[in-house]
């Protein structure tokens, strides 16, 4: 105990510790509600002279992987506060437990850019290969952060970004590439600080260079297609939405709010928007499916679907009325193949790891539907009135691959569901929507997002341009979409250019290591 005291004290007294843990904090504010994209740079800079790259090695290492814990901390403490809305609200645990769960939540991620820091200070030999490296490991931690345990890949630097001009790199190099652009900046903006001109003049050519044959080889246009949009946002109280004694109430307002404005070319509602189980929903849907159809449009909406046979739990989305333009009555049936299984499923939420210890410990690992099974990684688009549409139900957006995975030459719209109620009036859904724009600016489709109670929007990637729905009401919003033609250069080959820059980082830094070793030994 006297050990950690004294540890405590002098982690105190250590001014560079708390510098690393401001650079953190700060990062909050790059991105939605705040946007101020230039911050990340800053940030990036100021945790990168806490480290200084003139002290590499494994002497080194140690101190290195410390501060970038710390930063780490005020990165996720600050960053994800929301998620303790939800903990506080509906995991029923007391007040020191919801705090030490966040604690520990907020603790594992920042493991990722320690390690990131810790493997850069290790095997740099001085700032030329600490600058190469860095990238390189902030490469793999990012991955791993992204993958490791489902993954986690909330806040990545690219997101800051969404709302900056970096922007327009982002149907070239994706979110992940630009997450990696903002590392390289960050260290030319520190090395700036140490009178080192030739690392940012280097770095502004590479992206200078970028940008240039970004706005020469675009092939993404408008077609000379535009459809009509109604997202319809319910506002059901989370305690309500899967209470048996209000599964008719909610079906009957989204039905209501719908009636008047069937005249759009597609009608979407938000994640599980009925909340009755699909095979006892058979006459609403049937009646939905043929208003639909009566009317030449189509309705897609969230349900859940328990397969008794098979004891199957799925988060599906289901298309009602039209599948192709100008179809007669009745398409809809149970099981029809046109539909979307959630494959991402959220931790505790929706499925509990070692859940036979876990559930009868609190509420939180108890909540109601929170045993779903994973849909298939790839699936058809949803086929909606003759247009193609590509889903995914929330959480999944965050993942950039998956959602690309399932993208087609011929998808006409970037299709997301969500409920976000568990997360009051946080900051938590803007960073959400934050996240799905960016979806939509690498795969450069218009974004058709839907919740229960907000953010609930359309958003064009070409004219930049955003139609939002006020939260915490329930009500609709009627949309005229220009529809893009032409595939992105991430659509089609994702991060593979960006990995080869990676590897090649990687060579440069272990290059500079080892002339650095041999020279050192001739002397």
């Amino acid at each position: 105990m006297k050990k950690l005291l004294t540890r405590l004290t002098l982690l105190a007294k250590d001014k560079k510790a708390w510098l690393a843990l401001v650079a953190g904090l700060v990062l909050t504010f790059g991105y939605a509600p705040f946007e101020i994209w230039p911050i990340v740079f800053i940030s990036l800079g100021a945790i990168i002279f806490c480290i200084n790259p003139n002290n590499t090695g494994k002497a080194h290492a140690k101190t290195a992987a410390k501060y970038g814990f710390i930063f780490g901390l005020g990165w996720f403490g600050a960053g994800i506060s929301w998620v303790h809305v939800s903990i506080a609200t509906f995991g029923g645990m007391p007040l020191i437990a919801s705090l030490s769960l966040m604690a520990f939540l907020c603790s594992y991620l920042a493991l990722f850019p320690a390690l990131a820091f810790w493997a850069t200070t290790r095997f740099a030999s001085g700032p030329k290969s600490f600058g190469a490296l860095l990238i390189a490991c902030f490469a793999i931690s990012e991955y791993l952060r992204g993958t490791v345990l489902t993954g986690f890949p909330w806040l990545s630097f690219g997101y800051t970004q969404t709302d900056g001009p970096l922007r327009l790199l982002a149907p070239y190099i994706g979110e992940f590439g630009l997450t990696l652009t903002c590392v390289a900046i960050g260290f030319a903006l520190y090395r700036l600080t140490q009178k080192d001109f030739k690392t940012p003049a280097v770095t502004a050519t590479a992206v200078a260079l970028i940008f240039t044959g970004a706005n020469t080889t675009g092939s993404i246009h408008y077609t000379d297609k535009n459809m009509s949009v109604l997202l319809v946002q319910g506002n059901i109280q989370q305690h309500l939405r899967f209470e048996p004694s209000e599964f008719w109430t909610t079906m009957s307002k989204y039905q209501d709010m719908t009636r008047p404005h069937w005249d759009a070319d597609l009608i979407v509602w938000p994640e599980a928007a009925v909340p009755e189980i699909e095979m006892l929903a058979d006459s609403y849907l049937a009646n939905l499916d043929s208003a639909a159809s009566f009317n030449q449009t189509a309705l897609v909406t969230g349900i859940v679907d328990y397969q008794r046979d098979t004891k199957n739990i799925f988060n599906t989305l289901i298309v009602v009325g039209n599948k192709e333009r100008g179809d007669e009555h009745g398409h809809y049936h149970y099981l029809d193949k046109n539909r979307y299984q959630k494959h991402q499923l959220l931790p505790i939420g929706e499925f509990v790891p070692f859940q036979d210890f876990l559930r009868p410990i609190a509420p939180l690992f108890d909540l109601p539907m929170s045993s779903f099974t994973r849909g298939d990684k790839v699936q058809n688009n949803l086929r909606a009135n003759g247009y193609n549409l590509l889903p995914a139900i929330c959480y999944e957006i965050v993942f950039a691959d998956l959602v690309r995975g399932n993208y087609k030459s011929d998808s006409d719209l970037l299709f997301t569901v969500s409920n976000d109620a568990w997360f009051g009036d946080s900051i938590g859904p803007l960073q959400h929507m934050q996240i799905a724009r960016m979806r939509a600016l690498e795969l450069q489709r218009p974004l058709v997002r839907v919740t229960n109670n907000g953010v609930s929007a359309v958003y064009d990637p070409i004219s930049h341009t955003q139609q939002t729905m006020p939260q915490f009401e329930a009500t609709i919003l009627k949309a005229n979409i220009k529809l893009i033609k032409g595939d992105s250069v991430y659509s089609q080959y994702g991060n593979v250019f960006v990995w080869g820059f990676v590897f090649l980082m990687g060579i440069v830094g272990f290059g500079v290591r080892v002339k650095f070793e041999k020279t050192r030994f001739i002397i």
